[in-house]
């Protein structure tokens, strides 16, 4: 009985991204984001399979995942919450309240909770300087003024 490949890997997906995008060089960073976008992270597995594909060694492929920030190695949590550093945001107190989250959450900035359900960041200018310090939960919604770690713990407890 043949041992199905686990999901990174199973071969779908990437086959359609590879044939989509070629075997150009130049077409590893838009390789990585359609692959991190369909599975949420880059495992080495994905990495490896994409630098097989584009003829490169693994660690071009790893030193492109981890030179950009944006790139995700580990699974993040089912929601994500990142906490504006920009100008406004943190002469309002942003650092304080990142650290109290760190605290109160018990993980640090790009870990996620051991249940899974959070992972925590950090981002710069949201647009929200007027409403500072402010955070983006799930990319999406954007919350300020968060002057107090209860108003923020409150906002992250209510996710389901």
């Amino acid at each position: 009985m043949p041992i199905s490949a686990p999901p990174d890997t199973q071969p779908d997906f990437l086959d359609r991204l590879f044939e989509a995008h070629g075997t150009s060089r130049s077409s590893l960073i838009p390789l990585l984001h359609a692959a991190q976008h369909h599975y949420g992270h880059l495992s080495p597995q994905i990495q490896d399979r994409i630098a097989r594909h584009l003829d490169v060694p693994s660690s071009t492929v790893y030193g492109v995942v981890t030179f950009y920030s944006f790139f995700k190695t580990e699974p993040s949590g089912r929601h994500t919450a990142n906490v504006c550093l920009g100008t406004a945001c943190y002469v309002k107190g942003s650092d304080r309240l990142l650290k109290d989250l760190e605290e109160q959450l018990g993980i640090k900035v790009g870990e996620t909770t051991a249940d899974g359900r959070l992972t925590l960041g950090t981002c710069r200018c949201i647009g929200l300087c007027d409403q500072a310090p402010a955070m983006i939960v799930d990319e999406e919604h954007v919350h300020g003024p968060l002057e107090t770690k209860t108003a923020a713990i409150d906002l992250l407890e209510g996710l389901d």
